[in-house]
């Protein structure tokens, strides 16, 4: 039995951040049923480049799910949708704030119509404030909520964070929100209205420095991959890779010093406090360095990983190198399903591990409109002739 097996979603998000929210729904057990535009879909089917034209990144991304086309420009595909409406525990969408208003479904009348109904959107700024109708990608986030002033090196323009960060953010968001709605739903016996902002989540992500500035005046300072309130902590360049190394107390800095043959960096008082270390950076940070540059990855590893010195580093893992990687593997992490045209996809594993209701994942996304038939035909009643005509007609 997986947690959510008794809930059915519909999704008419698109690209990312809506899609990730209700992959991480659908890996827990729900039912996802995604609607597309009958023509072209999802703009992930071609927003990423595709393998041998076949779109990976969406069939990772929209996995498990069930797909049906439906254009809901036409009077009769907002008919269509309406009348799914009551097959439903949530509906999850992504448009900009305020577009199902403007198509006559606003959230809060489609909660009015249908009082279990959870319904989701997910936008660049939510559904209220001055900033509510404007469009917004990845970057507009990470620039919007603070995150990039604080990402970058010194003297360096502001960095977005790598990936699509702020989608990823705002979907798992979306998700806790629609499971704490569901949770809702069970105590009230109603549904309502979520609203979650992409600039709202990465906001309460910045390791609460509006919180110290509006206390101290203090700003943060972009240190690229150092810590402002630790050293030695960054990223080094070994003869034939990149590790990273993290040492947040006196203990394990000590520890560090021994294991790289300068014990008395231990007992020096410029760097015996975590304060004294944090103004010298540089300076620790070059010996640090200097040490790992004569060394191979995996030699720097064994000197201070868990079978040496026991201070916390990693190699800087690449994609390739992560397929492979025991602990994903071991984790169930890395999960393979054929293909006809490329012989397989490999899609990420299910991360939150239940141990009585475990999610799954069931399989790949959909093609274009694969389960109009059975979706149509199963709750609406639609047969053959009428999918026939509503396809003929470019409603579905």
């Amino acid at each position: 039995m997986s947690a959510l097996r008794d809930t059915r979603v519909l999704d008419m998000t698109r690209f990312l951040a809506g899609p990730y929210c209700t992959a991480i729904l659908c890996d827990l057990g729900a039912e996802v049923v995604k609607i597309e535009a009958p023509k072209g879909g999802d703009e992930g089917r071609y927003g990423y480049p595709p393998a041998d034209g076949v779109p990976v990144f969406f069939l990772a991304l929209n996995r498990g799910k069930k797909g049906i086309t439906l254009d809901l420009r036409k009077d009769e595909g907002r008919a269509l949708f309406r009348r799914l409406l009551p097959h439903f525990d949530v509906l999850v969408e992504n448009f900009a704030g305020g577009t199902l208003a403007r198509w006559g479904m606003a959230p809060e009348d489609l909660v009015k119509a249908h009082p279990r109904l959870i319904v989701a959107s997910l936008s660049g700024f939510g559904q209220t404030g001055p900033w509510k109708e404007r469009p917004s990608y990845d970057i507009i986030t990470q620039a919007s909520s603070g995150f990039m002033s604080l990402t970058g090196f010194p003297d360096n323009p502001p960095t977005r964070g790598g990936g699509s960060l702020g989608d990823y953010v705002q979907g798992l968001f979306g998700a806790i929100a629609v499971l704490a709605a569901i949770n809702a739903r069970h105590l009230t016996g109603r549904g309502q209205t979520v609203d979650v902002s992409s600039q709202d989540g990465m906001f309460s992500m910045i390791d609460f420095w509006p919180t110290m500035f509006a206390a101290a005046g203090r700003l943060p300072r972009q240190v690229g991959n150092r810590h402002l309130g630790t050293a030695p902590y960054d990223c080094y360049r070994a003869k034939d890779g990149w590790v990273v190394i993290a040492v947040a107390s006196n203990k394990l800095f000590r520890t560090l010093a021994g294991a790289i043959g300068r014990p008395e960096l231990g007992d020096d008082p410029r760097f015996r406090g975590v304060t004294g270390r944090v103004e010298r950076s540089d300076e620790i940070n070059g010996i640090v360095g200097a040490w790992v540059a004569e060394r191979t990855v995996d030699e720097v590893v064994e000197a201070l990983g868990p079978d040496g010195a026991g201070v916390p580093c990693s190699p800087v893992y690449t994609a390739d190198q992560l397929l492979t990687h025991p602990q994903l593997l071991a984790r169930e992490m890395i999960q393979r399903f054929p293909h006809p045209k490329l012989g397989e996809v490999v899609v990420p594993g299910v991360v939150a591990k239940l141990s009585d209701t475990p999610g799954r994942v069931s399989g790949l996304g959909p093609e274009l409109g694969q389960h109009n038939a059975e979706v149509y035909g199963a709750l609406l009643g639609l047969g053959a002739d009428e999918l026939a005509r509503l396809r003929a007609d470019q409603v579905i």
